[in-house]
């Protein structure tokens, strides 16, 4: 099948934005073919392997709204992967438990919960509580159920619909703290998850600060066999029904001709043809790099090269050869100020060492009975803190996607060793000592995640501010026959996110409302084609795809 040189359409990256929409394009009748430049489909949903023992997740630490009537389990399930990809609950009572120095607290599902235990946590705010819960509730309800309405909305119904969004959803989070007139420490754990979205309150608007809560006060969940489940299912959805990936498949060109999208360049000097192209690379190596200036309205481009980023992340990974103590199902937020203003202030500034922000994912209580994650009697878990984007703060000038090979740079290896120390002091501050058990330990810096993902900056979520707070593209763009995905778009980052942004690119192809359809339990893929999975089944080696399903170098684990 790969063999193959024109297509219905071609998908430039295996992310999972990429990944839904091509399977949505295949189960409804189109020849799609997808292109990755990394070994492995998933972008940031990838895992991998060390030491034969342990498994690490880069990005999948947990996942919300994935109970019944959930956005992600009905996105995939309308590809007939309602049984092959399942989640298991976390502490609901507390998946996320935030500490500051003077206060802590376990973040809880449902917002009447949620509620209950701020104003606990936090009895001398309980009036501004009300104010800002009542706004980020309301407009996570309108903004959910927009995206799940069977109609086309016109702007008269959206004014009508989303009284909330349209009058908050565009002022910054810290806009809505004043309104609230929250104290310093209400803010800090309010915004303790900001992370999730790589920008503090100053940056991040109320509707995406919103959405995400919603999302997560829905519940929280993490996928059985983590992340790679993810991508592994969505790759056997795409090749039952009739289309490709290509992994090692570095696209360096879209190729367009009389300002219509006619396929695609490779590195290696192959071509492919197709009137459709749908990129889940970066945006603004989209537009610069792969299509080009020329092919854009200037203004568009001049936003595009003048863009902020979210934030990036330097991450620990580590394997201990005994158990965590006891702890609830829970991920850990840990900040070493009660003022979490001055937290984003002092990153603007570069000033990141001692570490005063910490996020702990603890893999082998998410998913104990998974084979691949650790041996019986270890642990396995992550620690990640946000970073400033720019380069010289690692020693280098320029990045990875740039051609530069950073990773034997000496200024490179010495900031990447003394950040890793700081972090690894700051973690023993938040759960005690570990280092003496420590078998396995690895850091990523954001020249890392570029390199993998050739992000800009090495963030996982996309575009800050594109021209004004909150503008974000949308899918279609201005050349025709060019789509766009992933975590840069209007639908937002986060797995979930970039979920829906590549069901809603589907549906402006298709003209169909896929997103209202599926959650309305239609299934569209034909579950029955699906491979049958036996006691050998591997999702890394699955995300291969075909062609290079069975190659050497395939990372396993010893069990």
């Amino acid at each position: 099948m790969t063999n193959r040189d024109d297509w219905d359409a071609i998908v430039v990256g295996s992310g999972i934005g990429g990944l839904v929409c091509a399977a949505y394009l295949a189960v409804t009748g189109r020849r799609v073919l997808v292109l990755e430049q990394h070994d492995v489909a998933g972008g940031n949903s990838h895992v991998f392997r060390r030491r034969r023992a342990y498994e690490f997740d880069v990005g999948v630490h947990y996942l919300g709204d994935c109970g019944p009537g959930g956005v992600l389990p009905a996105i995939l399930g309308g590809l007939g992967l309602d049984k092959r990809i399942t989640y298991r609950e976390m502490d609901q009572d507390g998946f996320d438990e935030i500490v500051l120095p003077s206060t802590s607290m376990f973040m809880p599902a449902g917002w009447d919960r949620y509620r209950r235990r701020l104003k606990e946590t936090l009895p001398e705010d309980a009036a501004g509580l009300d104010t800002f819960l009542d706004i980020c509730e309301a407009l996570g309800t309108e903004m959910r159920s927009a995206l799940l309405s069977g109609e086309e909305l016109t702007v008269a119904d959206l004014v009508a619909r989303t009284p909330v969004t349209l009058k908050w959803g565009r002022h910054p989070l810290s806009g809505l703290f004043d309104h609230c007139g929250l104290s310093a420490r209400a803010r800090t754990v309010l915004a303790a998850q900001s992370p999730n979205y790589g920008m503090g309150p100053d940056q991040a608007t109320v509707s995406m600060h919103a959405t995400v809560t919603d999302h997560y006060v829905r519940g929280a969940y993490y996928p059985e066999g983590g992340g790679q489940m993810l991508a592994a299912g969505l790759v056997e959805s795409l090749e039952a029904h009739g289309g490709a990936l290509l992994t090692r498949a570095h696209v360096t060109r879209v190729l367009v001709d009389g300002g219509k999208v006619t396929g695609v360049g490779l590195a290696d000097g192959r071509s492919f043809s197709a009137p459709l192209v749908v990129s889940n690379a970066d945006y603004r190596r989209t537009v610069l790099d792969l299509v080009g200036a020329e092919h854009f309205p200037a203004k568009l481009v001049t936003k595009t090269r003048e863009a902020a980023m979210g934030l990036p992340f330097a991450t620990l990974y580590i394997a201990l050869d005994r158990p965590l103590p006891e702890r609830r199902n829970a991920n850990l937020w840990w900040y070493a100020d009660d003022d979490i203003g001055t937290y984003y202030r002092r990153l603007a500034e570069g000033d990141i060492d001692p570490v005063s922000f910490l996020f702990l994912s603890f893999a082998s209580q998410k998913d104990p009975q998974g084979r691949a994650v650790c041996p019986p009697g270890h642990s396995n878990f992550q620690v990640m803190t946000l970073c400033p984007p720019e380069y010289d703060r690692w020693g280098v000038t320029t990045g990875p996607a740039d051609g530069t090979r950073y990773r034997r740079v000496g200024a490179y290896r010495k900031s990447k060793e003394e950040f890793t120390e700081a972090m690894l002091t700051a973690a023993e501050r938040a759960i005690g000592p570990f280092r003496d058990h420590i078998t396995h330990l690895e850091a990523a810096t954001p020249l890392t995640h570029e390199r993998y993902t050739l992000s800009t900056g090495g963030t996982p979520f996309g575009l800050a501010d594109w021209g004004g707070v909150g503008v974000r593209p949308d899918t279609r763009t201005q050349v025709e026959g060019l789509h766009v995905v992933g975590a840069n778009t209007r639908y937002g980052s986060g797995i979930t996110g970039v979920a829906v942004g590549g069901i809603a690119c589907a549906s402006a192809i298709v003209g169909r409302r896929l997103m209202h359809e599926v959650h309305d339990g239609a299934v569209l893929g034909d579950a029955d084609l699906l491979p049958e999975r036996d006691e050998r089944w591997d999702p890394l080696a699955v995300s291969r795809g075909t062609g290079r399903r069975h190659a050497r170098g395939l990372a396993g684990i010893d069990r």
